[in-house]
């Protein structure tokens, strides 16, 4: 038990970076694209590039319409930072002291759910106000919509623990 929290240790502190470096991004590209501050267009408009802070270098590109902007781009960015936010707080309940808890329960049902409903929430939206879809994000729909069924069994396992975790505590 000792390794799990370990590990579970580690990916949190990962996973809390990785989310926290996807929700700036995000924030610091929805800034760039309103002030078109550190902001590119290319190849006569068709392109835009937000650039690392200060600087001319490209760090983001996309096509140059809102709808792809909004819907290909920021959404599936921020998506991303709260994907590891969730995932962070797994890996926080598996380095608890005591596994089986109410915390961890909430925090699997919440990556179970957000994981099974918002990718294809999002993919619905973007199909309405957009004219064509990339090919990855129906593949990353079905990957998380996977990962969510998974998290499902997981968060059912734990449910079960913490029912006979209580039971046991009531016999003693």
């Amino acid at each position: 038990m000792k390794n799990v929290k370990i590990i579970s240790t580690i990916l949190f502190y990962i996973t809390r970076i990785v989310a926290i470096l996807y929700i700036l991004v995000t924030i610091y590209s929805l800034f760039s694209l309103l002030t078109e501050w550190s902001y590119i267009l290319e190849d006569n408009g068709n392109y835009f590039a937000v650039c690392y802070p200060f600087t001319e270098t490209r760090f983001l590109l996309g096509e140059n319409n809102w709808s792809y902007k909004t819907f290909e781009f920021l959404i599936p960015i921020g998506a991303y930072g709260i994907f590891f936010l969730l995932v962070s707080n797994v890996f926080n309940a598996f380095k608890q002291p005591k596994l089986f808890t109410s915390y961890g329960i909430n925090q699997l049902k919440w990556f179970c759910l957000a994981n099974i409903f918002v990718p294809s929430f999002i993919i619905l939206l973007a199909s309405i106000f957009t004219d064509k879809l990339d090919d990855g994000l129906q593949w990353a729909a079905v990957i998380h919509f996977f990962m969510g069924v998974f998290a499902y069994f997981l968060y059912a396992i734990f449910k079960q623990g913490v029912n006979l975790q209580n039971e046991q505590d009531l016999y003693i």
